[in-house]
């Protein structure tokens, strides 16, 4: 995460390509006994993108308020999750306890439990966090119970200071070893997990390292980021977005490829951008977890969040990830009852809004069909053949279809 920057995210990916991966044969019988936690992509807010380490039981307690009065309950997001800062000292017996900003994580979890949420934490398999709080290393045991009786429902656990463990840059060190190392850290609080007997969603973020999605099920993760951190630019989110074509293989309930978190409402990008992100995630059944300050959106900022229509399709039962079928950036995504997401994406930014046509023999239908435009929330009646529509610079155009 912060502390992890890219280049060195990307040193670490290009030194690990051609590792041979090892597996423990702790991990063999992890995917045995995964406890089925995400069987459709996780939905809330993490509180990193807006707050950064800034972040506080009140905000906290505030953001629980929010998402029940606004309707984002409702509308599927049920995490509350405290990223990176919240963590204090150890007691002489090992046991973490937070810091004044979180005079009582018990009480906070009950309070989001009272409003029908679930409530997450953060921590790292090495010493120290991102931000250089206490780490999980040597403790994972520990910390894993007393998540528990805290009442914790979502473990994000990031790579940070374990890199320093696993000394990947020391000549002497096995490449293959240390890979086989980070991810037998991560099998190691799974199994911390798993005998808390709560049920405790798994997220994993190491960025993509060592091609994560081939072997992060058996780990016992639920979901695993794929990329570097996002940012509130457009040229951040396409990167990460537009780069999991081929990578849809690899998700399906209870294992999701995860591009990060949204960045919807922040300011840095215009609506038809934000748009975009929302569109793409929902393409690729990625985890929705919202990172603006909830209390203060504007009705644009809710719309985008809130389309039911646009998260129906993140949701899906189905829990396909999307394709991309042809340049100009055409995605489809096959959904329950046979109808077909796709979603038509004007992604370079220099491009005026010129017509894209969609032919529909492309995404396998013969005959007329059904469409609606899910971002008008509108009924396009019976087409045949194909479809011309004007898609925004930076912007998207999203259609149901069905025969």
């Amino acid at each position: 995460m912060r502390l992890m920057p890219s280049e060195v995210a990307r040193r670490f990916l290009g030194f690990a390509a051609g590792a041979v991966i090892l597996i423990s044969t702790l991990g063999a019988t992890a995917a045995a006994q995964s406890q089925r936690l995400a069987s459709t992509p996780p939905m809330g807010w993490n509180s990193w993108n807006h707050f950064s380490e800034k972040v506080t039981e009140s905000d906290v307690r505030a953001t629980a308020d929010v998402i029940v009065a606004n309707g984002m309950r409702d509308a599927g997001y049920i995490y509350v999750n405290i990223d990176d800062s919240w963590e204090g000292q150890r007691d002489a017996q090992g046991n973490i306890h937070p810091n004044g900003k979180f005079p009582d994580m018990k009480a906070l979890a009950d309070y989001v439990h009272s409003k029908g949420l679930k409530f997450g934490i953060y921590s790292s398999p090495g010493p120290k966090t991102c931000a250089g709080y206490e780490g999980s290393y040597g403790h994972e045991e520990q910390d894993a119970n007393t998540y528990a009786q805290w009442g914790v429902d979502y473990l994000k656990y990031d790579l940070c200071s374990y890199e320093s463990i696993m000394k990947l840059w020391d000549p002497s060190q096995d490449p293959r070893k240390a890979l086989a190392m980070m991810q037998q850290a991560y099998e190691k609080m799974h199994q911390a997990l798993v005998n808390t007997h709560r049920p405790i969603v798994y997220s994993l973020c190491q960025y993509g390292i060592d091609s994560v999605w081939k072997w992060g099920p058996k780990v016992g993760a639920d979901l695993w980021r794929t990329t570097d951190d996002i940012s509130d630019t457009y040229r951040s989110m396409a990167l990460i977005g537009f780069s999991q074509a081929g990578l849809e293989k690899y998700a399906g309930p209870d294992h999701w490829n995860d591009p990060d978190m949204l960045e919807v409402g922040n300011g840095g990008m215009k609506p038809d951008e934000y748009r975009t992100q929302m569109s793409l995630w929902a393409m690729l059944a990625a985890p929705l977890l919202a990172g603006n300050d909830l209390s203060k959106m504007d009705d644009t900022t809710k719309s985008i969040l809130m389309n039911r229509e646009v998260i129906a399709v993140d949701q899906d039962r189905l829990g396909i990830q999307g394709t991309r079928v042809e340049p100009p950036q055409i995605w489809m995504k096959p959904l329950s009852g046979g109808a077909k997401a796709v979603a038509i994406f004007n992604y370079v930014l220099d491009d005026e809004a010129n017509p894209i046509t969609l032919q529909f023999a492309d995404l396998g239908f013969r005959g007329p069909v059904h469409a609606r435009d899910l971002w008008a929330h509108k009924d396009l009646g019976t087409l045949r053949g194909s479809y011309t529509v004007i898609v925004p610079r930076g912007g998207v155009v999203m259609l149901r279809l069905w025969e």
